[in-house]
């Protein structure tokens, strides 16, 4: 998916523009990603070329989840999108156990080279974009539901304003998240932050006149009360 300056909330966040994702289908009942690779024997090859080209798998497998769950989403199967985006994180996280193996296996310095924390600068952003896209869309995701499981959208829009914190459906789908949980100080601080970036979006403004209003009656029941 890509990135679009509209703050629906049930817009699916998107790969900004120059972020690879191959095509993908959804298919129901299968997770559609290449199998994995075989791990090489000894003396296949120096063992900075086999991690090397693990690495480069890995990646590829997470890219072709997003893109599947990318066509869920426009196909209007959440349920199977949510299953896809997390398979992509969970490629994500094989990379970071590989690298966890090596760095317990004491690899030389050699071998290290090709290790998955020897990342090239370009695929240590790709790798970012590819979890800060999942996880915007995993949020998107869920505010589809009938009803919305905001704690975990409000988690899913943290973890991307972690890594991103200009990042605009982020700001916006957390004010939007605190708004429902009650907590209407950090919800009109993320919506201000949003508004910030995109003065002129309805739905952010239409947000923050809500949780003002909501502000207000707190605080009118505060002095009712005294």
């Amino acid at each position: 998916m890509e990135r679009k300056s509209p703050a629906a909330a049930g817009s699916p966040s998107l790969s900004p523009g120059g972020r690879a994702a191959a095509d993908g289908r959804c298919a129901s009942g299968s997770e559609g990603g290449a199998p994995a690779a075989a791990a090489p024997h000894r003396g296949d090859g120096p063992p900075a070329a086999s991690a090397a080209a693990e690495c480069d798998e890995l990646i590829r497998r997470a890219l072709e989840f997003k893109s599947q769950g990318a066509q869920c989403y426009k196909d209007k199967k959440f349920r199977e999108a949510i299953g896809k985006y997390h398979r992509a994180l969970l490629e994500l996280k094989g990379l970071l156990l590989a690298r966890e193996d090596r760095d317990d296996a004491g690899f030389s310095s050699a071998a290290a080279a090709g290790s998955p924390d020897k990342l090239t600068p370009e695929q240590r952003q790709l790798l970012e974009n590819i979890e800060i896209d999942c996880y915007n869309s995993l949020a998107a995701c869920l505010l589809q539901a009938e009803l919305v499981n905001y704690e975990r959208v409000k988690e899913y829009c943290l973890k991307v304003l972690k890594k991103e914190g200009e990042n605009f459906k982020a700001l916006y789908r957390s004010g939007v998240a605190f708004y429902h949980l009650g907590d209407y100080d950090k919800a009109l601080y993320y919506l201000k932050e949003a508004r910030s970036r995109q003065p002129a979006d309805t739905n952010v403004v239409r947000y923050i006149q809500l949780t003002e209003m909501k502000l207000s009656r707190c605080s009118q029941r505060e002095k009712e009360a005294l």
